[in-house]
């Protein structure tokens, strides 16, 4: 337990951390990779390059500090880096490290600000967080190797199938190449994947979500090919899958993770918003009700730029006709000529849910959010102003997702 004056010193530098933490955590990940450069296998080098990574953990240590007298208020964002972590192997042994950077970056950052008292405190409050998401770490290993066909760590799948899905997106079917069982996982969840990029040199993980549902002798991700626009690089994981991941290659997978999950208790209504790529988590969940032959109330809610990477059309469209509880709205911003309205797409625009209140908003039910981030704020923004309790939205952002790992 931190004393009073630890958690007031502590307290006392969030205004400083909410003012210049990203020139803090710069600092601190180019210091530990310098130091440690073994740890550039386990951290996404793209964000760190697109600054993600950094905004993150600023935004985790500002808001550490900040409820530093109530930490329970931040277990929601604990809750999704525990599951970050477990999916990158991150161990206890890798706290001592990141703790040694990170004090030494308040010293050098701040300055003559940062007192030998401050860095104490700093250091009791590191610790206690480290204590508290090991142990919850600890828990999450435990029980991903105990499910039937479960493990920890990095176990090699092989390719068994490859399907073009639209102008972007891709399928790959997994299954174990030792030949065992996958473990039955949350719909909406993800699983890290893993491999060489030879222009870094370096092992480079990337999380994706599982878009099919639970309950089969493989897996399957679906991924966006990221071209890269103006000064956002394209991405080297998402085109060496497209490029040289073929059938019959092998990837390193974790165990499937997350919090973003159809929940399990009750048969409330179900309403999925998805972006782009976002329909992926979307797929999982709706898969599964399908597969339950679930009868409760089902919105399909998805918008895209145009039919060219409009993804698993056919077949949301086909559980839609055929299934009197699920209904679909599909927005396009851009109509292209032999677009037909009512098969391609249902409204033309970005994804208003004002328009689509009767379809979209049911009564009782759970909205589940997955996009970009403007996106989210604003589908976010809608059902609140539409009457939507916060209780009943659960969102999962793509890219670092608030979580700094």
């Amino acid at each position: 337990m931190l004393s009073p004056q630890i958690r007031a010193l502590v307290k006392g530098t969030a205004p400083v951390l909410k003012t210049h933490g990203v020139a803090l955590t710069r600092h601190f990940y180019a210091r530990m990779f310098q130091h440690n450069p073994e740890l550039k296998h386990v951290f996404n080098q793209s964000h760190q390059v697109g600054g993600e990574q950094q905004q993150a953990l600023a935004g985790a240590v500002a808001g550490y500090a900040e409820h530093i007298d109530d930490p329970s208020v931040l277990m929601p964002v604990v809750t999704r880096i525990v599951h970050k972590h477990v999916s990158l192997g991150i161990r206890p042994e890798h706290y001592p490290i990141v703790g040694k950077h990170l004090l030494a970056s308040i010293r050098e950052v701040l300055g003559d600000a940062a007192t030998d008292e401050l860095v104490d405190a700093w250091a009791a409050a590191y610790g206690q967080l480290a204590d508290l998401l090991i142990a919850e770490e600890a828990r999450l290993y435990g029980e991903s190797a105990a499910k039937p066909g479960g493990w920890t760590g990095w176990r090699a799948f092989r390719v068994v199938g490859k399907q073009r899905e639209s102008a972007e997106i891709t399928s790959f079917y997994l299954a174990p190449a030792d030949g065992g069982t996958v473990p039955a996982y949350q719909p909406g969840q993800y699983v890290s994947v893993r491999l060489y990029v030879p222009e870094l040199g370096l092992m480079q993980p990337r999380q994706y979500s599982l878009s099919d549902a639970p309950g089969q002798d493989r897996l399957r991700i679906s991924v966006k090919r990221e071209a890269g626009s103006g000064q956002a690089p394209a991405g080297r994981v998402s085109n060496a899958l497209h490029d040289r991941l073929e059938e019959g290659g092998v990837l390193d997978v974790a165990p499937p993770q997350g919090d973003f999950h159809l929940r399990e208790e009750g048969s409330a209504p179900v309403v999925l918003l998805s972006g782009g790529v976002g329909l992926t988590p979307m797929l999982s969940i709706l898969n599964h009700l399908v597969r339950l032959n679930d009868d409760r109330q089902i919105r399909f809610v998805h918008g895209c730029r145009n039919s060219s990477v409009h993804a698993m059309k056919e077949h949301v469209n086909s559980i839609a006709a055929e299934r009197g509880n699920v209904r679909k709205a599909v927005f396009y911003e851009e109509i292209g000529h032999g677009d037909q309205q009512g098969r391609d797409y249902d409204h033309a625009g970005r994804v208003d849910l004002h328009a689509i209140r009767e379809e979209a908003i049911v009564p009782g039910a759970d909205y589940y959010l997955c996009g970009p981030a403007g996106f989210m704020r604003a589908q976010r923004q809608a059902l609140t102003s539409l009457g939507v309790a916060e209780d009943r939205i659960h969102a999962e952002a793509f890219g670092s997702g608030g979580a700094p790992a």
